[in-house]
């Protein structure tokens, strides 16, 4: 939240394309004087103080596509233009209340069966808070994280973060979140699904510190950098 209060320090990695979780909308986003602005924002939600936005910092564009089902409210899928290379771009923030069926991993399942079509084997990526982890997988669920990873998988596009660092589904060794902000209580909660022609340009991948970024959030950054 209070991502105007924040915007400060992701400048200072030179960011293309920033996707904010529990963002506020952009009337409420007044940024301290001296902040560089954002060439464009995409904002999604019902909450004035929680929703998902979008920012460039580049000449990147974005349109919100019309087939966007708000059963996924905080699924977006986007296609962005202008900058080097066309794509698709799903902005993620799982977190549906109203699904009784499941609020979190299982809105990604359903949102990447409805846009089976969108989701290709190229030019896609699917970033954001997942808020799910392999570790709480229930066998007889369906959509459980690992179906997700699966899914994707098969369509040849992968975890940018466990590509990086030869990683495994439930074992990682980077934390994204700190639950209540208490260092004994690391989650890997974040990600950025990317199909391979952008994982063959993959330069690199960062998760920010405990240390850094505990006093601003719960959750730490994640920061793909593709040489495209």
């Amino acid at each position: 939240m209070a991502f105007r209060k924040k915007a400060e320090l992701i400048l200072a990695h030179n960011p293309d394309i920033v996707v904010i979780s529990e963002c506020e909308n952009p009337e409420k986003l007044k940024f301290p004087d001296g902040i560089q602005l954002p060439n464009q924002i995409l904002w999604y939600g019902t909450n004035p103080h929680k929703g998902l936005g979008v920012f460039s910092y580049s000449d990147y564009r974005f349109q919100l596509l019309d087939c966007h089902n708000p059963n996924f409210k905080n699924i977006l899928p986007i296609v962005v233009t202008g900058g080097k290379i066309d794509f698709t771009l799903f902005a993620i923030w799982a977190n549906n209340p109203e699904d009784k069926d499941g609020q979190y991993i299982t809105q990604v399942w359903k949102a990447i069966n409805y846009y089976q079509d969108l989701i290709k084997e190229t030019k896609t990526i699917l970033i954001g808070d997942f808020n799910s982890n392999t570790i709480w997988d229930k066998p007889r669920r369906e959509g459980n994280h690992t179906t997700v990873v699966s899914a994707l998988g098969d369509k040849n596009i992968f975890s940018t973060y466990h590509k990086y660092f030869n990683q495994v589904q439930g074992k990682e060794e980077h934390p994204t979140l700190y639950l209540y902000r208490h260092e004994n209580k690391p989650y890997h909660l974040d990600y950025c699904f990317a199909s391979n022609d952008f994982i063959e340009t993959l330069e690199s991948v960062e998760i920010g510190n405990y240390q850094d970024w505990t006093s601003l959030s719960d959750h730490k950054p994640l920061i793909i950098k593709f040489n495209i």
